[in-house]
């Protein structure tokens, strides 16, 4: 999982053989749930999923919360459970904006902080910056509150990927062997028989819609305003 653009298919297609296709744009190419080729990694079956940001061009937040959650209770009733999450962001970004904060906000509400021991938090793109600015990024990421900190200290992990497949069955290696635990997401739809509306990433999905919507009616009520004194 991980923001549009953060390189979840490339790391894919690199680890596992596969062909998904790879946006080159400004627009998402991963629009839907993909399961890629299964492939041997120390003698274990290993079958990566790929899924679109909830910062899609194509489709909105709703429309792929949707599409995970269906994905993820279809496979948690079948029996099957994930060994582990990998979140993928760019080193190479300026700051954290607002959509990468969103996109993790997201990712926690799926998985839930039960799972997060589960979860490796995977830094790519580490060949657009120098060593000193990626050092530093990688330190503000781990230790503010605001970025990775709190998943951190709940369990889960941080991994730096060199864009080669060695790096991606070494940051792999780290879940393959881990004790499958069900998300958040679904334990709530499935144990729990929630609506996706009632579950943490749909309660999450609203509280930003809210917030937009506050933001939206502010700046109308300020374009009437300045319109009215002129």
């Amino acid at each position: 999982m991980g923001a549009t653009g953060s390189g979840k298919t490339t790391f894919i297609n690199l680890a596992s053989g596969s062909n998904l296709r790879v946006g080159g744009g400004l627009e998402s190419c991963t629009s839907s749930v993909q399961m890629a080729q299964a492939f041997k990694l120390d003698g274990r079956s290993v079958t990566l999923i790929d899924t679109p940001g909830f910062d899609d061009t194509s489709k909105s937040d709703s429309d792929i919360l949707h599409m995970i959650a269906a994905f993820l209770a279809a496979g948690y009733e079948s029996g099957k459970k994930l060994a582990g999450v990998i979140y993928l962001h760019r080193i190479s970004d300026f700051r954290m904006s607002g959509i990468s904060t969103r996109n993790f906000t997201m990712f926690r509400q799926l998985c839930g902080e039960k799972s997060l021991k589960n979860v490796v938090i995977v830094t790519n793109m580490w060949g657009e910056v120098s060593k000193e600015v990626g050092d530093a990024r990688e330190r503000e990421l781990a230790t503010k509150e605001i970025f990775f900190e709190p998943a951190l200290a709940k369990g889960a992990s941080m991994k730096r990927h060199s864009n080669t497949p060695a790096s991606a069955y070494e940051i792999l290696r780290t879940i393959v062997d881990n004790h499958p635990l069900a998300l958040q997401i679904q334990r709530e739809l499935v144990d729990q028989k929630k609506d996706i509306s009632e579950t943490s990433a749909g309660k999450e999905l609203n509280k930003e819609w809210e917030k937009q919507l506050e933001k939206h009616q502010n700046e109308m009520k300020k374009i009437q305003e300045e319109m009215a004194g002129q």
